[in-house]
């Protein structure tokens, strides 16, 4: 049974890290991924949970019935300016002892380097992860990697080789529906490559900034190296889902037992209840 899954993002403003699970649990949700939070793990820093902390976490999610299936810090493990790639290392570590605390088995993360230094963030990359590895093996914790726009990976294909060379099992791929059009728009050819290796799927609409001859988005001046996409709910943007759940069901990832789906919705805050309601619904709906 693939697990319908949380990001609690759209809550950070309006509710305490305890109190997330209670939220998901509200909205009909038995899973919730927890995302980079200024009291748990805030994006490029130190997490700030201690284990007092990790523990009534671990509580309040038990007692609202809620799964934690995986975590999602975001770190400079790839950044080539060493002091802040050190530093991402050592962040990491911390990172899956508390997964580990947590009974979590899955960490979902970014490459997080620059690609204006392609090279020197690819280096950074795999030396990081000669460290983390053997941590991650030891503790049975998975990692799943997001070619992220504005990282020095965006295409789906070439992150997967960058995962591939690796020669671990125990790192995968992030499909992100709403980076779709970042990472080459192959999701149908690129999908059945990545395999087994594909660890969790988000769900979250954007729009093609392809379309209209690259004009469909305007930024001044022109030549800007920006990066433009949306999260938005399902059927709002241009992914095409029913190709997308289709392809999923045809690599048999909706038949795997750790199969992940993300709900990431950041558009609607305002609307965070309503939205978040109407995600679960329309995944369920793919799914069947």
């Amino acid at each position: 049974m693939v697990r319908i899954a949380l990001d609690p993002t759209p809550y950070h403003h309006d509710f305490d890290l305890l109190e997330f699970p209670d939220v998901a649990a509200r909205l009909g949700y038995e899973y919730m991924q927890l995302t980079p939070h200024v009291d748990f793990g805030p994006f490029f820093r130190h997490p700030k949970a201690d284990d007092e902390l990790v523990a009534k976490l671990k509580k309040r999610a038990a007692d609202a019935g809620v799964t934690i299936p995986a975590l999602l810090p975001v770190q400079r493990i790839s950044w080539p300016d060493e002091v802040q790639r050190v530093a991402a290392v050592r962040n990491f570590r911390r990172i899956i002892e508390i997964a580990v605390d947590l009974g979590v088995d899955t960490l979902n993360t970014e490459f997080s380097g620059r690609p204006e230094r392609q090279e020197d963030s690819e280096d950074a990359f795999y030396r990081s992860m000669e460290e983390l590895l053997p941590v991650l093996e030891t503790e049975g914790v998975r990692l799943n990697i997001d070619p992220h726009p504005d990282d020095f990976v965006e295409d789906g294909l070439e992150a997967l080789r960058v995962i591939r060379g690796l020669n671990s099992r125990q790192v995968g791929f992030v499909y992100v529906a709403p980076h779709t059009f970042h990472m080459g728009d192959q999701g149908r050819s690129l999908l059945p490559q990545i395999g087994e290796r594909l660890g969790a799927v988000y769900a979250s609409d954007t729009f093609d900034h392809h379309r209209s001859h690259g004009l469909r988005y305007i930024s001044n001046p022109p030549g800007n190296a920006v990066r433009v996409h949306q999260h938005l709910r399902i059927g709002d943007g241009d992914v095409n889902w029913e190709e997308l759940f289709s392809t999923l069901r045809g690599i048999g990832y909706l038949d795997r037992e750790d199969a992940l789906i993300v709900s990431n919705v950041f558009a609607e805050d305002e609307n965070a209840d309503e939205v978040s309601r109407f995600q679960l619904a329309k995944i369920r709906e793919l799914i069947g």
